[in-house]
């Protein structure tokens, strides 16, 4: 057995934990790892099997939240940069029986197509294109959508920035997914590795776990908001940032180019 091997089931990493956070429950680890937190193996049979590694992930997020009240989405950031957590992004599903699915895989079901006429737009609060007004799309539509070859869009699911469901026993894309493939699609054409891209993912995610951070105090027991309220707020700070991250990069872009 090598050393760090995932050898622990779940029951004795949460006695373990207990020791050091009495109030943790065995719902909580599974919570955590619904959440992305920590990636443990599994047993020919399906069992949860957990390292020294995955053991240390957990009492790290747990401290986070716990003690510094850092959200979710900033720990996984941070357990990330501290080595505790590979950068691999749980796929969305949305069927209970599909939770424990592999990435999907996107096959060459047809030749390469022109791209679509779609508009990308940058402010949120922008309507969006009709060619994107459906839901759902797939494989087949989701590939002459973005013009992408399937290999390309592997690599773009490999790397976070696509995030197909698992629909029964069919792979399906989102409107959100179309966008970003299509706007990621003249970078893989210049060479950029996808795997380079997935940079740009963190960076907004650090920045909505920056959003979530301010408008906490909204969501907190006691707040004079209502749900309804706080969450259209937090969706206002949200466009606010994104403007001001606009302007920045505009400001930055300037004195990188000189102009």
């Amino acid at each position: 057995m090598t050393p760090g091997a995932a050898t622990m089931r779940i029951g004795e990493v949460h006695a373990v934990l207990r020791e050091e956070f009495p109030d943790v429950e065995l719902s909580k680890i599974r919570y955590y790892e619904d959440k992305g937190l920590v990636q443990p193996a599994r047993s020919r049979k399906g069992y949860r099997l957990y390292s020294d590694r995955d053991l240390a992930c957990l009492r790290e997020a747990i401290r986070l939240a716990n003690e510094e009240f850092v959200p979710l989405r900033v720990v996984r950031l941070r357990l990330i940069e501290q080595g505790l957590l590979d950068d691999v992004p749980a796929v969305r599903v949305t069927r209970q029986a599909a939770r424990e699915a592999a990435v999907p895989s996107v096959r060459a079901i047809v030749p390469r197509p022109e791209r679509a006429n779609l508009s990308v737009v940058d402010d949120s609060s922008a309507p969006v294109d009709e060619t994107l007004a459906q839901e759902h799309y797939s494989t087949t539509e989701f590939l002459s959508a973005t013009g992408l070859e399937a290999t390309a869009v592997n690599e773009l699911i490999a790397a976070g920035l696509v995030t197909p469901q698992n629909v029964g026993r069919e792979t399906v894309f989102s409107a959100l997914d179309v966008r970003v493939a299509f706007a990621a699609g003249p970078l893989l054409s210049r060479g950029v590795d996808a795997r380079r891209l997935a940079t740009l993912r963190r960076v907004v995610e650090r920045e909505i776990g920056i959003v979530d951070e301010w408008t906490m105090p909204l969501r907190q027991p006691g707040a004079s908001m209502d749900t309804d309220a706080a969450a259209e707020v937090t969706r206002n700070v949200a466009r606010e940032a994104a403007a001001l991250r606009a302007a920045l990069y505009e400001r930055a872009s300037s004195d990188y180019f000189g102009a």
